[in-house]
């Protein structure tokens, strides 16, 4: 199993595929919710990952303060379905926070959490920032809840 930080540029065509082709399958198909994930964003972000054989076993995208928020952040979190509840997700976070804090330099990450994800945000040290919204995607709409960590 290898641990994956690549900025946009430094990514193969064959890993943007596999990321993009993951993100629609956890994002778009097993929510279904067809949406533009696509958002230009990948271009400023660090793409931060965990592989096994070629295969993607979770995933999240890093920023630098003052892209989504004026805290450091990172989202589009999700694990493989097929390795769901073996801890991959919250061993990547771990790595993303100890990034954020080493390499960013920031001691405050904000995110946006989908509702049903917040005691496990909690669990890595994260506290809730504000009340739940609605976030909408294409006329479905996913409760939220911005989430803030600080070390």
């Amino acid at each position: 199993m290898k641990l994956i930080i690549k900025k946009f540029d430094e990514l193969t065509p064959r890993e943007l595929y596999e990321i993009l082709k993951i993100r629609a399958e956890v994002f778009v198909v097993d929510q279904k919710c067809a949406y533009q994930d696509l958002d230009s964003l990948d271009y400023k972000c660090y793409h931060h990952y965990l592989e096994k054989d070629g295969e993607i076993l979770a995933y999240t995208r890093i920023f630098d303060k003052g892209i989504n928020f004026s805290e450091a952040s990172f989202g589009r979190v999700l694990s493989n379905k097929n390795y769901r509840g073996e801890g991959f997700c919250k061993k990547l976070l771990e790595e993303s926070i100890k990034f954020i804090e080493n390499n960013l330099k920031e001691n405050i990450i904000k995110i946006k959490a989908q509702s049903h994800a917040v005691n496990f945000y909690k669990k890595l040290g994260f506290y809730e920032d504000g009340e739940e919204y609605m976030e909408e995607f294409v006329g479905i709409k996913f409760p939220h809840v911005n989430m803030v960590y600080k070390s």
